[in-house]
């Protein structure tokens, strides 16, 4: 189990909080990869985030935890201060995503809106989003299902 709490700045009250489950129903053993406590945004783990291809010097990703049977992961992206992936377009998968913004802003222009901490979204599959745009930089939580593809 990966749980994620975020609390408010004066950290007296949850805000929310995220519990991701995923076991083989034919032996019960978790499928998804494990990792013990780290803070994955802190500085000194700078080293461990990759550029998105495509979107070098925008944006950063950094893989939680991933189910290599089914495809399905956590992620964390990171998009830089100032980054516009307004020359990308838009996007849509064809599996559902849970997206929640952990800090910053980021405007998504398909829903003409600022996506600000705290902001969560279920995307079914198909879902059009984006392109993206940020001023001050922002990390998005993301947990994609991509074995749900969409028929």
């Amino acid at each position: 189990m990966i749980s994620v709490e975020i609390y408010c700045k004066d950290v007296t009250r949850l805000l929310f909080r995220v519990e991701l489950i995923s076991f083989d129903k034919r032996d019960k053993k978790m499928t998804k990869t494990t990792q013990t406590y780290w803070n994955p945004l802190k500085s000194e783990n700078n080293g461990q985030w990759q550029a998105i291809e495509g979107l070098e010097g925008f944006a950063e990703e950094l893989t939680l935890s991933i189910d290599n049977e089914t495809g399905e992961y956590t992620r964390l992206t990171r998009f830089q201060p100032g980054a516009d992936t307004a020359s990308f377009g838009a996007k849509s998968h064809n599996y559902p995503e849970e997206i929640f913004v952990l800090s910053g802003r980021l405007y998504d222009q398909e829903f003409n809106m600022w996506l600000e901490t705290g902001h969560y979204a279920s995307r079914p599959s198909g879902e059009v989003h984006g392109p993206f745009k940020t001023e001050e930089g922002c990390v998005v939580l993301e947990v994609s299902f991509p074995n749900k593809v969409a028929q």
